[in-house]
């Protein structure tokens, strides 16, 4: 049986872009990268080359207004994210957006109303990438380890200990809005392994701002409006308490890293080298454990995605739904620390 031929549109060919999205799809059978939209003609043209797209486009707005199109693939900076799902969802479009789901939880909100109002087009959010191959066996072992007493989350790089660092896009409110650092992909990993029934009831959270100003990408002094550090404590509204420390401002060796800590042990999951380590309540003693055998794909997104589109499959990584819960929870963490830690519900 032929398969339903497929053309999308690019807009915002970053990194991530290039490295997953447009060879993933080219990958498919029976898809087309049609056209790139990138932030300037001559970028465009060279992703464009690279992959042997052979149009290219220079407004976004013409790429979601394109008849020729079926899905569109927005690897902008949140900033654009709500604008572009929105217009394409209009437009009759499938929408594959890249996370962070958008600036705030408003912006967030828009999007999901588009896509429930489009319910006949797929809508689906970049995932977190982490730990696709060990999320079934991480749900697994949570099962057979007992109830979750505490998640613990840190995260510190050096990143932004030197103030003459130039000021990334992530440091600029005005594109990323309350996306504070890796706080969002974190709290996403959790929350793909403790289930949907399981978010935070409430959290309390503080923050700062040590570099106020760094160099531009034009070497002028820019303002930085995204704190340098947060940390986040709270429960889940199954009891569980929670923890996150996000710094840039460490300058010893960097760490990224999950700990939960169940009634039978402890699982700890290593974001720098992406493996999964036990420690059970008896010994004590650390063993490294692998994915088991046929339970996840790793990374398939652009796949899952076409899916979707050909046979209706629901998302699953990641669903507009789960982007609104992230999406609240750093929005919840900035209005806390911005107003003198105050306790925020869920």
């Amino acid at each position: 049986m032929s398969q339903t031929r497929i053309r999308i549109g690019i807009i915002g060919a970053g990194g991530n872009t290039r490295l997953r999205h447009i060879p993933g799809f080219q990958d498919v059978g029976g898809v087309e990268v049609a056209v790139i939209c990138n932030r300037s003609e001559e970028s465009s043209q060279r992703v464009a080359d690279e992959f042997g797209v052979s149009k290219i486009s220079t407004s976004w707005l013409d790429v979601v207004a394109d008849p020729d199109l079926d899905a569109i693939c927005i690897g902008t900076w949140p900033y654009l994210h709500a604008d572009i799902t929105i217009a394409a969802l209009e437009s009759g479009k499938h929408v594959l957006t890249e996370a962070r789901m958008a600036r705030n939880l408003e912006e967030a909100q828009s999007m999901a109303i588009a896509a429930e109002e489009n319910s006949n087009l797929v809508a689906q959010i970049v995932p977190a990438p982490f730990s696709l191959d060990y999320d079934a066996t991480i749900k697994r072992l949570l099962k057979e380890l007992g109830a979750v007493r505490e998640v613990s989350v840190v995260h510190r790089f050096g990143a932004g200990a030197n103030a003459d660092a130039a000021k990334s896009w992530r440091q600029d409110f005005d594109l990323s809005g309350y996306n504070t650092h890796t706080l969002g992909i974190h709290f996403e990993t959790v929350q793909r392994w403790l289930g949907a029934e399981v978010d935070p009831a409430w959290l309390i959270a503080d923050a700062e701002l040590f570099v106020e100003e760094r160099p531009s990408a034009d070497d002028i002094a820019a303002k930085v409006t995204i704190p340098d550090a947060v940390s986040v404590l709270g429960r889940y509204n199954n009891g569980a308490k929670f923890n996150f420390d996000i710094s840039s401002i460490d300058c010893a060796a960097p760490v990224n890293e999950i700990r939960l800590n169940t009634e039978g042990g402890c699982l700890r999951f290593d974001f720098s080298t992406e493996e999964l380590f036990l420690a059970d309540t008896a010994s004590k003693k650390e063993s490294k454990i692998t994915p088991d055998t046929g339970t996840d794909l790793g990374w398939c997104v652009e796949a899952d995605f076409i899916e979707s589109i050909r046979s209706g499959k629901a998302v699953e990584l990641t669903s507009f739904d789960d982007g609104l819960r992230y999406m609240r929870f750093t929005e919840m963490v900035w209005q806390s620390w911005s107003n003198q830690c105050a306790r925020q519900e869920w």
